[in-house]
């Protein structure tokens, strides 16, 4: 199944003490969805790698959403650059507006925020609340432990093994944006284009 793609929902860290290579990919993410003309949104606050996003995607000439909680605002964090800054009262607000502001979803190696917001679309794919495109960025092996524990789950009879196909998994970021152009156009067997990354893997 295809899905029109007009804005990607990005999830990341906001922490700048991280390897050279987590801050290439995110400024590299951000350019290229303001090349392929996809509003970026994600999590909206000024600091570290959320930065680098957002600073690439507008220094490309993209357009910007930032989606954050009050507390941020209150810190002096939110990202005041945004063509649109929404303002939540929560975390779980915050995360919905997230969710449902995006055609699709790309996970940045991030922490513990980042693995909820990714579990939780993940879920929501699986139960068919949605059919929105997930591809986690697997920079640097990052999400490989976070893989093989999935698998590990699936062998253990805890996570049915159809959860698979609920993501993909690209190593760079030329492949998740041609997984998500593929999946865009309705190109390939089951939305996966040929050569590109697959749910599977």
């Amino acid at each position: 199944m295809s899905t029109r793609i007009g804005s990607v929902t990005v999830y990341l860290s906001s922490s700048s003490d991280v390897a050279e290579a987590y801050h290439a990919a995110a400024a590299d993410l951000g350019a290229a969805l303001a090349a392929e003309g996809w509003t970026l949104v994600y999590g909206g606050n000024s600091l570290g790698l959320m930065r680098v996003l957002a600073d690439a995607a507008r220094a490309a000439g993209g357009r910007v959403v930032g989606v954050t909680p009050q507390l941020f605002v209150d810190e002096a964090s939110a990202d005041r650059a945004a063509d649109e800054l929404v303002v939540t009262p929560d975390m779980r607000s915050r995360k919905a507006a997230l969710e449902v502001r995006g055609d699709a979803y790309i996970a940045l190696p991030g922490g513990l925020g980042t693995f909820e917001e990714l579990f939780e679309i993940l879920v929501g794919r699986i139960l068919r609340y949605h059919d929105k495109p997930i591809v986690l960025l697997n920079v640097n092996g990052y999400y490989n432990p976070l893989l093989a524990m999935i698998e590990h789950g699936i062998a253990e009879r805890f996570i049915k093994p159809r959860a698979r196909e609920a993501y993909a998994v690209a190593d760079t970021v030329g492949e998740a944006m041609a997984y998500l152009r593929a999946r865009s156009a309705g190109l390939g067997r089951g939305g996966h284009p040929e050569g590109e990354p697959s749910a599977a893997e």
